[in-house]
């Protein structure tokens, strides 16, 4: 056959999605053995061969690879689509073309994100997925014009993307009731702050900081979870009224990038000095209240490495046909007062590099910003 069979061909011979289709070639757990006996023979029928280089060298034409993500209230997407840049310029392939289509907060421009990268023709899309059912329809469009998605930082699961690159968000939930538990002797009233629990993400760090704490702690309360929708000042009011509810509350783990303004709330309540507070990554504005002893601990999601590593895996598909897993966590990282300083000069040298890489991106590197 002279045409390049690819994992769609496969996909759409089977009448199957393009992840069923890479899970069973590469023996995933989970794939139904039926289906996994199916994709391995239509393969061998076809001729399958999983290496698309030619599809894009041969043709003289680069890559286009659109990035979704949410603007976000502080450095974390920042430093995400600095790790999509920095992979996007170290890489063999010149002409890589990389659209950061940015909407403001969420459920406000994500939809109008995906439809402008479908109608760029993009080769590839990165996106955040935090509304999996609103953008299901959309990923399956994709799959269907050939166009992998992957996900990062929260997953979009049961739809057709290709795969997800996270933090391991069971490993921060534990992390963070463990520590909890231990600062505070194991007992008195805690509450967590969540963006949304329709978010995979903090579903899952939600549920492992529950059993942990009711594991292994099982003498701490915790409150009914606050959804802030990772919104500033709606973050700050709930917290409030939280504070005013429960005067006897010893700690908070904050899940989510709005960890400002519930600082800001207890400290205007007259109670930050008594609470264990536990937040989540690592900005400017963070590092006075480590530094204070206001925030014991962060939980550092290594949100460069995940920009990095989804890029590499979407690329390695398009260009060499390589499937990625999955599912691909990494182990979040505790920060503390006292290693600090160790992860303040990596962020240093890795911001000065990536503003290196970024004035040698020239024009392959565009924003749109999605309102």
């Amino acid at each position: 056959m002279n045409k390049k069979i690819t994992l769609f061909d496969l996909a759409n011979a089977l009448g199957v999605s393009t992840g069923t289709v890479h899970r069973a070639l590469h023996d995933h757990p989970g794939i139904n053995a039926d289906t996994k006996r199916r994709v391995l023979s239509i393969a061998k029928s076809l001729g399958y061969r999983p290496n698309l280089a030619a599809r894009f060298l041969a043709s003289g034409r680069g890559l286009k690879i659109s990035v979704n993500t949410l603007k976000g209230t502080t450095s974390f997407w920042d430093d995400v689509r600095a790790g999509i840049t920095e992979e996007a310029n170290a890489l063999p392939m010149e002409n890589v073309e990389v659209v950061f289509r940015t909407y403001p907060q969420l459920d406000e421009g994500d939809e109008k994100a995906f439809e402008a990268a479908l109608n760029a023709h993009a080769d590839g899309i990165i996106v955040f997925p935090s509304r999996v059912e609103k953008l299901r329809l959309y990923i399956a469009t994709a799959s269907r014009l050939n166009i992998p998605t992957v996900c990062v930082v929260t997953d979009a699961p049961n739809t057709d993307r290709l795969a997800v690159v996270s933090a391991d968000n069971l490993a921060s939930g534990a992390l963070a009731a463990d520590l909890m538990g231990r600062w505070m002797r194991g007992r008195g009233r805690v509450a967590i702050t969540l963006s949304d629990f329709g978010i995979s993400e903090h579903a899952d760090k939600y549920r492992a900081f529950e059993s942990t704490l009711s594991s292994l702690y099982p003498d701490m309360r915790l409150e009914k979870p606050i959804e802030d929708h990772d919104v500033e000042p709606e973050a700050y009011q709930k917290c409030r009224q939280l504070f005013s509810a429960c005067p006897d509350l010893a700690g908070m783990y904050i899940t989510t990038e709005a960890s400002i303004p519930v600082l800001r709330a207890a400290r205007d309540a007259g109670i930050l000095e008594k609470l264990t507070i536990i937040t989540t990554d690592l900005f400017p504005e963070l590092v006075t209240e480590i530094r204070s002893g206001a925030v014991i601990a962060t939980i550092y999601q290594r949100p460069r490495a995940q920009g990095r590593t989804a890029f590499r895996y979407l690329y390695e598909f398009l260009v060499e046909g390589k499937n990625p897993p999955s599912h691909f966590t990494l182990a979040p990282h505790l920060v503390m007062r006292g290693n600090l300083d160790f992860f303040l000069q990596r962020q240093f040298s890795d911001v000065n590099a990536s503003k290196e890489l970024s004035e040698e991106a020239g024009d392959s590197i565009l924003e749109a910003d999605m309102r």
